[in-house]
């Protein structure tokens, strides 16, 4: 139990970060780089950050700022609470049928996962303990990773760049052409060096059939694992065969929300490696829940993240807290929303990142760099 808990003030920023290079996905391109950053405060003066959810649609981190300051703030100015999940769950409940009202349950889960984020950050800060510490005391300082974001037709040049800048395991993102798919991956895994590994990345592109071709074409390559290989809609049936089939653990999550969709999923056995997002759903409250269910079922829980710095260290301070032997998300494109909280530079040697000992998640303030890619703030008062 920590005291009470009541908070007075909420700042929330858009951002938008033009980029060198476009992020593509079967189901999108990525012109420019969003985030919202948000900051608590309670009566006492005590702070927390957090992130919220923004990459889609193109004018979703407005909207989420918007959202958080007219629709969810009101939930919680002035609410006095112990302890973050029972903010967390009171604001699911709350919030849900409107939510449901105007057909924006996603919109609504990512700011809730912000808030939680933010909460858990203050409380960490206010024991004076990383937040990794104050979930788990014995959690480790470093956590392992892996570069994520490489477009399979950019792989040979990224690959290196990546195992320059410290790792080991490189996940490609597939789902564009599948024999085109079948002939890079291999390509690029007959160019690894020893003690390193690949994984794939589909983004929901195929059918069960499509799927199953792609697996069949890589044959033997073994693959860390294969990430959303069909769309989340998918029927239970054919994830149950895709994974009859699958010579490699499949993946995924992202794009679950809630507990019983990922009771379900860790229940069902067809995902090995289960994937929530902290600032899409579930911030540290939902999230770890899910963690520490899908490890008793002998799963792995890899953290999902694309995203900005704040959420970045949140997922490492997670994955820290939980143990196992998952892998933190690295995206590995230029982006400054994520890089200047690390003074431009994640910390990762050896395929390990290293967390910060600061209290909470060591972030004082977001960095003045980022001003100029401000496109709103609200004070919520």
């Amino acid at each position: 139990m920590t005291d009470p808990l009541h908070i007075s003030r909420i700042d929330a920023w858009a951002y938008r970060c033009p980029i060198e290079r476009t992020v593509s996905t079967s189901f999108g391109v990525m012109y420019d780089r969003p985030a919202v950053f948000l900051r608590i405060e309670d009566m006492d003066g005590a702070v927390g950050w957090g992130e919220i959810w923004a990459n889609w649609p193109a004018a979703g981190a407005e909207h989420r700022v918007n959202l958080l300051a007219l629709d969810v703030a009101p939930l919680i100015l002035g609410h006095w609470f112990r302890e973050p999940q029972e903010l967390f769950h009171m604001l699911e409940q709350k919030s849900h049928i409107r939510a449901v009202q105007c057909g924006e349950l996603g919109p609504f889960r990512q700011v809730i996962a912000g808030i939680d984020m933010a909460v858990w950050d203050l409380l960490s800060r206010r024991a004076g303990v990383p937040l990794r510490t104050f979930i788990r005391n014995d959690a480790p300082a470093s956590v392992p990773t892996y570069a994520s974001g490489i477009q399979i037709s950019a792989a040979h040049d990224l690959v290196p760049v990546a195992r320059e800048a410290g790792y080991r395991t490189f996940k490609l993102k597939v789902g564009f052409d599948i024999t085109s798919d079948i002939t890079k991956l291999s390509s690029i895994y007959d160019a690894i060096s020893d003690g390193e590994q690949i994984a794939a990345d589909a983004n929901q592109a195929w059918t069960l059939d499509n799927a199953t071709r792609f697996l069949d074409g890589i044959g033997d390559t073994p693959l860390e694992w294969l990430e959303e290989a069909m769309p989340v809609f998918a029927s239970s049936a054919d994830w149950t065969a895709l994974a009859e089939r699958s010579p490699v653990p499949l993946a995924g999550g992202e794009n679950l929300a809630g507990k019983a969709e990922f009771s379900a999923a860790i229940d069902a056995g067809s995902l090995s490696v289960i994937q929530p997002d902290v600032a899409k759903w579930g911030g540290i409250t939902g999230c770890l829940a899910v963690a520490r269910q899908a490890m008793a079922a002998r799963r792995r829980y890899c953290p999902h993240f694309l995203g900005g710095g704040l959420g970045l260290i949140a997922s490492a301070e997670l994955l820290a807290a939980t143990g196992g032997d998952g892998k933190l998300e690295v995206d590995v494109n230029p982006n400054p929303l994520r890089s200047a909280f690390f003074e431009g530079v994640e910390p990762v040697s050896a395929g390990q990142l290293t967390c910060s000992d600061a209290p909470g998640l060591g972030v004082e303030a977001i960095p003045e760099s980022l001003a100029e890619f401000v496109t709103l703030h609200r004070e919520i008062a």
